[in-house]
């Protein structure tokens, strides 16, 4: 008889988006005449990169030709790509790193997801909230998040509420933790901390052994002098921290998939006997082990990302999004609403109008306007009240989609 593992069945039915999807496509089948307009999940619009694209054909040219053809790769990445991230993304911003301290892998909520494996069941984590929902469930399906209790937090996962109360920075642990997931720019909530703050959660981590799990997949649209594109940036976080990146957001590879993961040599926690082990080692060992790793046509294509003319193209992709951001922000500020986001990441976090919680937002904007954003709680019980639209829609669905909400009476 093969048995399950149970923590799986503590998760809730649907996961997010999945139920987003599952609304949308009901009210789709009841109302076929209806157009409706997704600024809802964060999956972007515009085309590849032409230096991407140049690059993915001539390497498919190459696996055309004996004397060309790849076969497997290493797990880890192909140096040509790893060489070129550490160049332009770390030695760029005065901080060094080794050629094994990277690993490229299919996206950064995969590597977020996974980087659980190598960690005990007993450790103790701790979410800002609200948060990306992919850091709590891989926690739930690794045993780490105790019972769901009826306010929607697991009992033994630390919550770090984000609100408007606290300007959406997060306070430090009023107990220790041995896990913490940070995510600036944020998602949901577009908002990010000052390096002065980032550096008080890498002394915290420092202070108590803490791993900091730090996703910048959104790094590429900081505008603000004072925001850290990298949390090695900060004194001593090589120490505490391991760093996840994405192709995602900033050169459109939500379809293509790659990403990477950062963990530097430095960075040690324990077993159970006290023995220190090399964080890097056992993650090497679990990517060797469960991955086979991201396609050489896909890595050809991301390492054109680094190109001058690459460089440029995604300059224009990211201004085209934060142009829509600024559409958004300002229609729903011209409304009265209240709103946060726009400005270091293409996520427009706003407050619901009185007499509205998230879901029924949710419903209000679907059924009224047929546009589909994401109700905040679903990242968390912190994000009651709230609502998520991103900026990655086409520009002339974004303009209508921004008539249409206020044209609606709240």
């Amino acid at each position: 008889m093969a048995y399950v593992n149970e923590n799986y069945l503590k998760l809730k039915g649907n996961y997010l988006f999945s139920e987003i999807a599952r609304r949308v496509n009901a009210f789709t089948e009841a109302n076929p005449d209806k157009k409706i307009i997704r600024l809802g999940i964060g999956d972007v619009t515009l085309p590849l990169p032409d230096a991407c694209i140049r690059a993915m054909h001539s390497a498919v040219d190459e696996m055309s030709k004996k004397e060309s053809f790849r076969g497997y790769g290493p797990e880890q990445g192909y140096d040509f790509l790893i060489d070129k991230i550490i160049k332009n993304d770390y030695n760029a911003k005065g901080i060094s790193l080794d050629t094994d301290e990277v690993f490229i892998s299919d996206g950064s909520k995969s590597d977020t997801g996974n980087i659980g494996d190598i960690f005990s069941g007993n450790n103790v984590v701790a979410v800002t909230d609200p948060v990306y929902p992919v850091y709590v469930d891989t926690n739930v399906m690794g045993g780490r998040s105790g019972a769901l209790d009826e306010n929607g937090k697991w009992s033994n996962i630390v919550y770090l509420p984000c609100t408007i109360e606290n300007n959406f920075v997060p306070s430090l642990p009023e107990k220790r933790v041995d896990i913490l997931y940070l995510c600036f720019p944020n998602n949901p909530t577009g908002t990010t901390i000052t390096r002065q703050e980032l550096k008080k959660w890498v002394d915290y981590a420092r202070e108590n052994n803490t791993v900091i799990l730090y996703d910048a997949a959104y790094e590429a649209y900081i505008s603000e002098e004072n925001v850290a594109h990298s949390i090695y940036e900060i004194e001593g976080a090589k120490e505490v921290a391991i760093e996840f990146r994405s192709f995602s957001k900033n050169a459109g590879f939500t379809g293509t998939r790659c990403a990477f993961a950062v963990v530097p040599k430095q960075l040690y926690a324990f077993a159970e006997n006290g023995d220190k082990v090399q964080l890097n080692k056992l993650w090497n060992r679990r990517h060797t082990t469960k991955f086979n790793g991201t396609a050489y046509i896909i890595q050809r294509g991301a390492e054109a990302v680094y190109s001058d003319e690459g460089k440029e193209q995604i300059k224009e992709l990211i201004s085209y999004y934060m142009e829509n951001a600024a559409i958004i922000r300002n229609g729903l500020m011209g409304l009265g609403l209240t709103v946060f986001g726009g400005i270091n990441a293409p996520y427009i976090w706003l407050k619901v109008p009185d007499g509205y919680d998230s879901w029924g937002f949710f419903d209000k904007l679907l059924g009224e306007a047929n546009v589909v954003g994401t109700p905040g709680v679903g990242f968390g019980p912190s994000g009651e009240g709230y609502f998520r639209l991103t900026a990655f829609g086409d520009r002339a669905n974004t303009i209508e989609a921004m008539e249409r909400i206020k044209n609606l009476k709240f």
